[in-house]
């Protein structure tokens, strides 16, 4: 038996009372931003998001995968790569064929998406301009493909953190395939004022990208 089916490694009756809340992926969504911000690059599993109620980037995404899963949709990720930034990861599922996502972060417009997307990119481009760090920077610069979590069932990455680097490393190792030529890198111009207030509203300072060889994809 896989460790994700024994008895030792399922949902109690509480947390499926939590889950079976979360009817929908805006249900989903809405329950992650009730969540507390965690800014320390730490990763939780979905059954310790659920004990500590709290969730960055990383295992908030991780947790709506888990969510969609007792939906039925399959688990699956999608990773964004950013420069000066740190990257940022979406549970993405679809609808007749469209593609949506769902996400934890630290800026207002990197969250929910509907599932109105043809492809992935599409969806990938509906993060661009709302994707940059404290200078004005607009920072996304590439997107993997999808990550099914399903192929990690057996080493029980609902309720253990132990698995979670293997989540990661893999997600590292995806090709990513960029979005902007050089030319378009070097006409982009900072974001305004306005639009940083309005993407920074509620945005836990500790969580912003420090600067660093690796950025971190917890934070973001």
């Amino acid at each position: 038996m896989s460790p994700s089916a024994s008895p030792a490694a399922a949902w109690t009756r509480a947390e499926r009372a939590v889950l079976r809340r979360l009817s929908t992926p805006a249900r989903i969504q809405a329950y992650l931003d009730g969540l507390q911000y965690r800014a320390e690059d730490r990763a939780a599993c979905p059954r310790k998001v659920l004990v500590e109620g709290r969730a960055h980037c990383y295992d908030g995404a991780i947790f709506a995968a888990a969510a969609l899963a007792e939906l039925g949709h399959p688990p699956l990720l999608l990773d964004m790569w950013a420069v000066r930034d740190d990257d940022h990861v979406l549970a993405v599922y679809r609808v007749d064929g469209y593609f949506g996502a769902i996400a934890k972060s630290n800026f207002v417009g990197l969250r929910f998406r509907e599932p109105v997307y043809r492809t992935l990119r599409e969806l990938v481009l509906s993060y661009f301009e709302l994707y940059f760090n404290a200078a004005g920077e607009k920072t996304l610069r590439a997107f993997s493909g999808l990550l099914d979590l399903r192929r990690f069932d057996r080493l029980g990455w609902r309720f253990d953190d132990a698995p979670l680097p293997f989540i990661s490393d893999r997600l590292d190792a995806l090709p990513h395939r960029k979005i902007l030529t050089r030319a378009m890198e070097r006409r982009l111009q900072p974001v305004d004022p306005r639009s940083m207030e309005a993407g920074m509203l509620g945005t836990l300072r500790e969580g912003l990208y420090a600067g660093g060889a690796k950025p971190r994809r917890a934070a973001r």
